[in-house]
Order: structure tokens, then sequence, then C-alpha cells
């Protein structure tokens, strides 16, 4: 399912997660958050071929592209541009610099991908004055530009300007930019950054997503910036990221427009940990909230102490948000290289769950998320810039009672059973960064890893955890079964997450070591995007256990997420 993770199901001890919201994207893409380089912070306004080049080359010398940094996304400034805006083609689309891109962006694209890379790019909505001008053709149509350009109204853009609205009532607006993602997917684009992006612009946002799923080509969609949370359903559903806030950037370096060292500082970083509590509801699979560049690699010169780097690396980690490094990858520091490369880190931002804030005092913050394997992943943080503070969090406000075995994820130690509480003190700008394992922790078994007969793996709802889940045939006699580990012999509640968008009961047969226990109705959930718990007792051994769900009725069994055993 392509959608947001929806509240986890959690016992009556643990914290209340708010209700899942509406889906994300379809489209199949960022079932985790995108993570990559893109040119903006480091190139800025002066991207070309050779560079481009070289940080693909670093990005797979350095070893980050075996970690999963493997978006080359190229940003604003390719374009050429005259006195009246953009050049545009014979199309009327923009035309690239060839002065900064003599071989083309199909060959850029052709050198990323021969790296086992994917290659981005940068759009903004509406079409160029110098299209509307010349009126040119709209390609594949008997359309011309002036047929589908609202002259009275200009869209924003940072660049060229010019960008007049298009009249989306005309088909051919929509078949021009049909045209341009033709032209993209034609290229090898594998993501675009559309931005400009705001409330007045939810047609054009529209736009592009149709555009990009008629090419056939998965391109991840990505919306930019600042944009308004009252539109956050809408961002949700049609794209794969939206930025939540302005630059990261802070444009205080020595060179033209800001540009230079240093590329951000702390107060721009810290100024997200607000909008990740506003924001975190909306994120999940297939939709992320984007926090901007990650500004690691080049060390202090960025603008921020290691501590700080840190605790921007595990706030972006937390909340989910796409991993963008905007840094000079050429000249990446070994320190930064040891952060950006850290397994543990990673898979706290790849597990597909945005962090809640539960502590916010002063300088004092605490987040936590609850991972699907019951695991809790929890952050403490000094947000100051003086003196050192002590934070502190209690089990019950990360989600959960009892004692937990605590790892340190950012040196890998382990601190031993806690019994209530965890507290630590920081240095300004520092975090903490911790994973909580309760004592007799439910083991959650994702439906999509488990062996399936008569059925598929999908994502095309929302709410799911993990990376999907299992649509059987309708056909009785169709099932998914898991393989459950125990450490003993003994009774074990097992949570079954469904759901059922029809009426009708949808029953299955469970079976344990293919001895029948019983069959159970799966009601109706009033749609495919809503989940339900069905929960009962079995009998386990020790080690190796086969729960076997079957559909015993012609319509088959309810699509299934998850087991949970205690």
């Amino acid at each position: 399912m392509r959608a947001v993770f929806a509240a986890l199901a959690l016992t009556a001890t643990c914290l209340t997660l708010p209700a899942a919201p509406a889906a994300a994207s379809d489209n199949g893409l960022s079932i985790r958050p995108a993570m990559g380089w893109s040119s903006w912070s480091f190139v800025r306004r002066w991207p070309d071929e050779t560079k481009m080049k070289a940080q693909a080359d670093a990005l797979v010398s350095s070893g980050l592209a075996d970690k999963g940094y493997v978006y080359v996304n190229l940003d604003d400034f390719y374009q050429k541009c005259d006195s009246n805006g953009f050049v545009v083609d014979g199309y009327g689309r923009w035309a690239v610099d060839t002065a900064k891109f003599p071989s083309g962006i199909k060959a850029l694209a052709d050198y990323v991908h021969a790296k086992g890379l994917k290659f981005g790019f940068y759009v903004t909505p509406g079409i160029a004055k110098n299209a509307v001008t010349a009126n040119k053709p709209i390609e594949g149509t008997s359309y011309h530009a002036q047929d589908i350009a609202d002259t009275s109204q200009t869209h924003k853009n940072y660049n060229c300007k010019n960008m007049y609205r298009l009249k989306y009532s005309h088909p051919g607006a929509q078949a021009f930019i049909n045209s341009w993602a033709n032209q993209m997917a034609s290229w090898g684009v594998d993501y675009l950054k559309i931005d400009g992006v705001d409330a007045s612009t939810v047609a054009d946002v529209e736009a592009w997503d149709k555009a990009l799923r008629q090419t056939g080509r998965p391109i991840n969609f990505a919306l930019s910036n600042n944009l308004p949370i009252a539109q956050a359903t809408t961002w949700k559903r049609l794209a794969n990221s939206w930025r939540t806030q302005g630059d990261v950037e802070c444009y205080c370096g020595s060179g033209p427009n800001g540009s230079g060292y240093p590329l951000t500082d702390w107060s721009h970083v810290v100024s997200r940990f607000n909008s990740a509590a506003s924001w975190q509801q909306y994120a999940g699979p297939g939709g992320w909230n984007d926090y901007d560049s990650l500004q690691i690699g080049n060390g202090d010169q960025v603008g921020l102490t290691a501590d700080q780097r840190r605790s921007h690396m595990t706030h972006w980690a937390m909340a989910a948000s796409p991993l963008l490094l905007g840094t000079d990858l050429t000249a990446l520091t070994s320190v930064d290289l040891a952060m950006l490369k850290n397994d543990r880190l990673i898979a706290v931002n790849q597990d597909g769950v945005a962090a809640q804030r539960v502590v916010n005092s002063g300088v004092n913050q605490v987040w936590r998320k609850r991972e699907a394997n019951g695991d809790y992943i929890i952050a403490l943080y000094n947000t100051g810039t003086s003196g050192n503070s002590t934070v502190s969090v209690t089990w019950a406000q990360a989600g959960f009672t009892g004692p937990a075995a605590v790892t340190n994820l950012w040196s890998g130690a382990s601190e031993g059973t806690v019994a209530s509480s965890y507290s630590a003190t920081l240095r300004p700008g520092e975090t903490r960064l911790i994973r909580a394992r309760p004592a007799g922790a439910a083991t959650r078994y994702e439906a999509e890893n488990a062996t399936i007969s008569q059925g598929a793996a999908e994502s095309n709802h929302s709410g799911f955890s993990g990376t999907g889940f299992v649509n059987a045939d309708n056909v009785a006699g169709s099932y998914v079964e898991f393989t459950v580990n125990a450490a003993e012999a003994g009774s074990r509640a097992v949570t079954i997450r469904y759901a059922n968008g029809t009426s009708v009961n949808r029953p299955m047969a469970i079976a344990v070591n293919g001895t029948a226990v019983q069959t159970r109705d799966f009601p109706g959930t009033g749609d495919w995007d809503t989940w339900a718990d069905a929960t009962l007792t079995v009998s386990l051994n020790a080690g190796a256990n086969t729960v076997r769900l079957t559909g015993t009725t012609a319509n088959g069994g309810p699509n299934v997420d998850y087991l949970d055993v205690s």
C-alpha cells in the first residue's frame, strides 16, 4: 500500500497515536524516504556537467551509494535565459544551457545510471513567456502556447522569472505538461522536484502528477518549498515528498548571493523541530515530510559543530525525512563520512515511521517512535547554544511500561536494562539516540515477507506497516503463511492486522504447525485503507512455527498487513 503509516496497534499501556491520515500517492514510489545528493546547497547557481559527474563519482567512491544514497539531483540554474525569461525549445519547454551541459541532460543521466545511481531534475509551474510570445506548438496536438496561457498571472520562479500560469480548463494545458514529462522520461529522469509550489498551484501539482504517471517511467515526485500545512492531505495524495519550510541554507557564505561556506547554521536546523512536530501525522510510506538538505559532509565549515551535525542527522532520521545531501561530496571529512554511513542511523530513517515529540521544555526535547518489531527509538536533544542540560524521559512518555534493554545507536554500545526512565546530560547542540526493547515486547511479522499462495504483496492502499500487505486472490484456499519463532513452548497472543473493504465477512481458517486452530470471520472495515485487529491465543512450540491464514470462501481472505506475536 502506498500511503501513510497508520497508527500502530499498541497495547493498552502504550501511547495513543493519532488516526491514520489520508492516503499518500499510489504511484508505487518512495515506500521509504529517498536518499542521495542535490546540487543546490553547494553548487548553488553554477551547476554544470563536470561538477555533476564529479559528485556522482564521489557518491560511489565514498561508499555512500552502497548505503542507499543513490539520487543525484540537478536543481535550478541549468536553463538558458534571455531578457524575457527562459529560452525555450520548439515545443515551449525550457532549453538547457549547452554551455553548462554540452552533452545534454540525457547523456548526464546516462552517466549517472551507469554508476548504478538515479538522476533527478527540476522544474517550476507554468509556461515560459518566450513560449507564449512565439506561440510555440504543443507537441502532439493542434494547440499552441497562446491557447493555454493565462498572461494576466505569473508563477513564482527563482531564476529567469516570467512564467505564465496555465489554463487547465483547456486540454492543451495538460498536453503541454505531458510533453514536458515525456521529454524528461526520455532523458532518464528518476526524480522530479517541482519548486514554487503553494496553495495556488494545486492544479499544477495535479497536472504534473498525471503527466509523470502517463510517461510509464517511475519518477519520484517531490514538491518545494514551504508548503502550507492546510493543504497537507492534498500534497500527500499527489506527491512522494513535500518541503515543510523554506531553505535550510543560511545564505551567509562569503560568495555571491551568500554562496560558499557556511552552508547553514544551527538556527535553521532547530527550526525544523517545531515543523516536524506539526507535520508528523502526514508522513508514511509513499509520502514524506521533507526538511530540506542534510548539511553533513564537510566538517565544521558547513556552519555546524560535530554535536550539531549529529543532532541534524538524528532529527532527519527520526522524522523520516528524505536524506538528500547538500554538501561537497568531493571533500568529505572522515568524521562526517562516518556519520553518514552509520547503518543504525540509516535504519532509523528507513523504518517508515515519523517520530512524535513527547517532551518540549526549554532547550530539552525528546522524540519517540515505535518500530514494526516492537522496539522504541528515542532521541533526546539539548537544542541550546550554551550550557549543558540534563534531558529525561520516562518509558510511559515513550509509549510503554516496564524495563527495556537500551542500545546507544550512535556508538552501538549496549547500556544494559533500564527500569522505567532514561536521562542524559548533553552538551549544547548534542543528542542521544537510543533503541529501547521492552521486556516481553511483541514481535511483528510482516505479511509481505511471508509465504503467499494465490495472492501477491501489494502497496496500493494506505495505512500499512512495513513495505506492503498481502492481497489474496478471490478464491477459496488462497493463503499467507508466517514462520514464527518462539524462545520456549507455550501460549501466545497473536494479533492479525487486516482490511476488508467490502460489506461481506471474509473468513479465514487459522492453522498452527498444520493443525487447525479456528476459523475466524473478518468483517468489513469500511474501506481498504482502514485496518482492524483480530486477536486470538495459540500454542507455539519452542523454535520455528508456521501460522497459516487460509481464505475459506470464493471471496478469499481480507488483506493482511502483519502478525504481532506476544
